[in-house]
Protein backbone atom coordinates (compact mmCIF):
# COMPACT_ATOMS: atom_id res chain seq x y z
CA UNK A 1 0.00 0.00 0.00
CA UNK A 2 1.31 3.47 -0.92
CA UNK A 3 1.67 6.15 1.74
CA UNK A 4 0.09 9.60 1.25
CA UNK A 5 3.29 11.08 -0.17
CA UNK A 6 3.28 8.59 -3.06
CA UNK A 7 -0.35 9.14 -4.09
CA UNK A 8 -0.35 12.36 -6.16
CA UNK A 9 -3.98 13.35 -5.50
CA UNK A 10 -3.65 12.87 -1.75
CA UNK A 11 -0.30 14.64 -1.56
CA UNK A 12 -1.65 17.59 -3.55
CA UNK A 13 -4.67 17.86 -1.23
CA UNK A 14 -2.43 17.75 1.85
CA UNK A 15 -0.28 20.53 0.41
CA UNK A 16 -3.35 22.68 -0.33
CA UNK A 17 -4.52 22.39 3.28
CA UNK A 18 -1.19 23.91 4.43
CA UNK A 19 -1.03 26.90 2.07
CA UNK A 20 -2.52 30.33 2.75
CA UNK A 21 -1.87 32.57 -0.27
CA UNK A 22 -2.25 31.93 -4.00
CA UNK A 23 -2.04 33.71 -7.32
CA UNK A 24 -5.44 33.57 -9.00
CA UNK A 25 -5.26 33.88 -12.79
CA UNK A 26 -8.45 34.83 -14.66
CA UNK A 27 -9.21 35.63 -18.29
CA UNK A 28 -10.38 39.06 -19.43
CA UNK A 29 -12.96 39.80 -22.11
CA UNK A 30 -10.31 39.69 -24.85
CA UNK A 31 -8.75 36.47 -23.55
CA UNK A 32 -5.86 38.25 -21.81
CA UNK A 33 -4.82 36.87 -18.43
CA UNK A 34 -4.87 38.73 -15.13
CA UNK A 35 -3.04 37.41 -12.06
CA UNK A 36 -3.27 38.64 -8.50
CA UNK A 37 -2.40 37.35 -5.03
CA UNK A 38 -5.34 36.08 -3.02
CA UNK A 39 -5.72 35.00 0.58
CA UNK A 40 -7.04 31.44 0.83
CA UNK A 41 -9.94 31.43 3.27
CA UNK A 42 -10.33 27.66 3.20
CA UNK A 43 -9.66 24.52 1.20
CA UNK A 44 -12.50 22.03 1.60
CA UNK A 45 -14.05 19.36 -0.63
CA UNK A 46 -11.45 20.11 -3.33
CA UNK A 47 -12.52 23.76 -3.49
CA UNK A 48 -10.39 26.80 -2.66
CA UNK A 49 -12.39 29.70 -1.20
CA UNK A 50 -11.14 33.29 -1.58
CA UNK A 51 -12.71 36.46 -0.15
CA UNK A 52 -13.14 39.29 -2.63
CA UNK A 53 -15.32 42.23 -3.60
CA UNK A 54 -18.22 42.07 -6.02
CA UNK A 55 -16.90 45.21 -7.72
CA UNK A 56 -13.50 43.73 -8.63
CA UNK A 57 -12.06 42.90 -12.04
CA UNK A 58 -11.58 39.25 -11.03
CA UNK A 59 -15.31 38.88 -10.35
CA UNK A 60 -16.13 40.47 -13.72
CA UNK A 61 -13.61 38.13 -15.39
CA UNK A 62 -15.05 35.02 -13.70
CA UNK A 63 -18.61 35.95 -14.62
CA UNK A 64 -17.59 36.16 -18.30
CA UNK A 65 -15.13 33.25 -18.30
CA UNK A 66 -15.14 30.85 -15.33
CA UNK A 67 -11.99 29.05 -16.51
CA UNK A 68 -9.13 30.03 -14.18
CA UNK A 69 -5.77 28.94 -12.79
CA UNK A 70 -4.29 29.02 -9.32
CA UNK A 71 -0.55 29.04 -8.70
CA UNK A 72 0.94 28.70 -5.21
CA UNK A 73 4.49 28.75 -3.91
CA UNK A 74 5.46 28.29 -0.29
CA UNK A 75 9.16 27.82 0.44
CA UNK A 76 10.13 24.71 -1.49
CA UNK A 77 6.56 23.65 -2.41
CA UNK A 78 4.87 24.69 -5.65
CA UNK A 79 1.33 24.01 -6.92
CA UNK A 80 -0.34 24.78 -10.24
CA UNK A 81 -4.08 24.12 -10.67
CA UNK A 82 -6.39 24.48 -13.65
CA UNK A 83 -10.11 24.65 -13.06
CA UNK A 84 -13.17 26.86 -12.81
CA UNK A 85 -14.17 29.68 -10.50
CA UNK A 86 -17.58 30.97 -9.51
CA UNK A 87 -18.86 33.87 -7.46
CA UNK A 88 -20.79 33.03 -4.28
CA UNK A 89 -22.91 35.57 -2.41
CA UNK A 90 -23.72 33.08 0.36
CA UNK A 91 -23.94 35.06 3.63
CA UNK A 92 -23.77 31.88 5.74
CA UNK A 93 -20.52 30.93 4.00
CA UNK A 94 -19.12 34.44 4.53
CA UNK A 95 -20.08 34.19 8.21
CA UNK A 96 -18.33 30.83 8.57
CA UNK A 97 -15.15 31.88 6.72
CA UNK A 98 -14.89 35.43 8.09
CA UNK A 99 -11.51 36.58 9.40
CA UNK A 100 -11.14 39.88 11.23
CA UNK A 101 -8.20 40.86 9.00
CA UNK A 102 -10.60 41.08 6.05
CA UNK A 103 -12.02 44.23 7.64
CA UNK A 104 -9.15 46.12 5.96
CA UNK A 105 -10.87 45.50 2.61
CA UNK A 106 -14.44 45.24 3.88
CA UNK A 107 -14.93 48.04 6.44
CA UNK A 108 -18.51 47.01 7.19
CA UNK A 109 -17.26 43.61 8.32
CA UNK A 110 -18.92 40.35 7.38
CA UNK A 111 -22.11 42.25 6.51
CA UNK A 112 -20.33 44.37 3.89
CA UNK A 113 -22.57 44.16 0.78
CA UNK A 114 -19.50 44.13 -1.47
CA UNK A 115 -18.02 41.01 0.18
CA UNK A 116 -18.40 37.75 -1.68
CA UNK A 117 -16.50 34.48 -1.97
CA UNK A 118 -14.77 33.17 -5.08
CA UNK A 119 -14.90 29.38 -5.13
CA UNK A 120 -12.25 27.72 -7.28
CA UNK A 121 -12.64 24.03 -8.14
CA UNK A 122 -9.51 22.54 -9.64
CA UNK A 123 -9.87 19.90 -12.32
CA UNK A 124 -6.22 18.97 -12.48
CA UNK A 125 -3.04 20.05 -10.84
CA UNK A 126 0.68 19.60 -10.65
CA UNK A 127 3.00 20.02 -7.71
CA UNK A 128 6.69 20.12 -6.98
CA UNK A 129 7.59 19.39 -3.36
CA UNK A 130 11.20 19.88 -2.31
CA UNK A 131 10.44 20.21 1.39
CA UNK A 132 11.39 17.86 4.22
CA UNK A 133 13.19 14.70 3.06
CA UNK A 134 12.83 15.80 -0.56
CA UNK A 135 14.86 18.94 0.27
CA UNK A 136 17.72 16.76 1.51
CA UNK A 137 17.53 14.61 -1.63
CA UNK A 138 17.55 17.71 -3.82
CA UNK A 139 20.52 19.21 -1.95
CA UNK A 140 22.45 15.94 -2.36
CA UNK A 141 21.63 15.70 -6.07
CA UNK A 142 22.55 19.35 -6.57
CA UNK A 143 25.88 18.97 -4.81
CA UNK A 144 26.65 15.84 -6.83
CA UNK A 145 25.72 17.64 -10.07
CA UNK A 146 27.90 20.61 -9.16
CA UNK A 147 30.92 18.44 -8.42
CA UNK A 148 30.48 16.33 -11.57
CA UNK A 149 29.59 19.28 -13.84
CA UNK A 150 26.17 17.83 -14.71
CA UNK A 151 22.58 18.95 -14.11
CA UNK A 152 20.51 17.39 -11.30
CA UNK A 153 17.71 15.12 -12.51
CA UNK A 154 14.18 15.91 -11.45
CA UNK A 155 12.93 12.97 -9.43
CA UNK A 156 9.34 11.67 -9.68
CA UNK A 157 9.09 11.64 -5.86
CA UNK A 158 9.32 15.44 -5.96
CA UNK A 159 6.74 15.93 -8.72
CA UNK A 160 3.15 14.86 -9.02
CA UNK A 161 0.31 15.32 -11.46
CA UNK A 162 -3.21 14.84 -10.11
CA UNK A 163 -6.78 14.88 -11.35
CA UNK A 164 -9.10 16.32 -8.73
CA UNK A 165 -12.51 15.92 -10.33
Amino acid sequence: MKDAATVPEQHLREMLHDLDTAMLVTYGAGGETHARPMSIAEFADDILFFPTGLDTRKVADVRKEPRAHVVIQDGQRFVSLAGRARVLKDRALVERLWKETWKLWFPEGKDDPNLCILAFAGDEGEYWDNSGVNALKFMFKSAKAYVTGTQPRNDEAEYGKATLR
